[in-house]
């Protein structure tokens, strides 16, 4: 009886995961069809539509965009996410939750209004859309290793770091030989956040790309409007597979430290 609960989770589990990736799956197999047009099923398959993808300047320019937006704004925060967290975790200010309670807030407002707000506040700071999309996807992904970074402060001892202080090293020194090490797999994985979020982020990009800059997603946007041709399908499916990439490439990381620590311990035992 015990055995059959956790059967039927994982039944529905399974249902549900297929329930959800259905959809990717469809315009992964779309996006090798051999017509003209995206329909389903495809009349045949081939790579045309890849092939046609990285022969097209307009497509890879706005992927390479895509990409190096994502890797700055990811950059710039989880350095401030960081900082935040250990603000918030070790110096446990009087407004503590107010405070987090903003950096919570793009996570809550709508990012239509968040995105409005973006386009008259830089526009006014006469900013172009390069510094504009790093900066307005840097505000959207402040909230991810701000979370994750927290989590991994909780489950750290501050004896540890009191001791390093203790020892003669400074506080800069300590976060780095000692916090720094230990929280590193909160701050990957909200880098990766970070960086996902910024990497098929749509809203905020139509307001402040412009004629000659423009992000991934955006014109996929474009092209969805006036053509139906499976390169759509095929930048879709590689739009989803790097993301999972960088997914998978830091929870497998994340894992062998895990295993590696495990292995440490039990080494250190008696």
């Amino acid at each position: 009886m015990s055995g059959r609960p956790r059967a039927w989770l994982y039944v529905v589990g399974a249902l549900v995961s297929v329930f959800l990736i259905m959809p990717s799956a469809v315009v992964i197999v779309m996006s090798f069809s051999s017509g003209r047009l995206m329909t389903f099923p495809p009349p045949g398959y081939g790579i045309e539509w890849y092939r046609h993808f990285f022969q097209s300047g307009e497509w890879t320019g706005a992927a390479l965009n895509s990409i190096r937006i994502g890797l700055l704004s990811a950059a710039l925060a989880t350095v401030a996410g960081t900082l935040t967290a250990l603000g918030l975790v070790r110096g446990r200010p009087v407004a503590a939750r107010t405070i987090n309670a903003l950096m919570m807030s793009p996570l809550i407002v709508p990012v239509v209004i968040a995105a409005i707000g973006m386009y008259l506040a830089y526009h006014r700071l006469g900013l172009g859309s390069f510094a504009g999309l790093v900066m307005g996807h840097t505000v959207l992904g402040i909230p991810f290793p701000t979370i994750t970074v927290a989590a991994s402060l909780y489950g750290l001892d501050p004896d540890l770091e009191l001791e390093a202080r203790t020892l003669g090293a400074g506080p800069l020194r300590s976060f780095w030989r000692i916090t720094l090490p230990m929280i590193l797999p909160g701050v990957l994985v909200g880098a990766v956040f970070a960086f996902v979020a910024s990497w098929d982020e749509i809203v905020v990009a139509l307001f402040l790309t412009s004629p000659t800059f423009k992000t991934l997603p955006v014109t996929m946007w474009e092209q969805a409007k006036y053509t139906v041709d499976p390169t759509i399908a095929a930048a879709s499916s590689m739009l989803t597979a790097f993301a999972m990439l960088v997914l998978v490439a830091v929870l497998s990381v994340r894992g062998l430290q895990s295993l590696q620590a495990g292995q440490r311990a039990e080494r250190a035992g008696p």
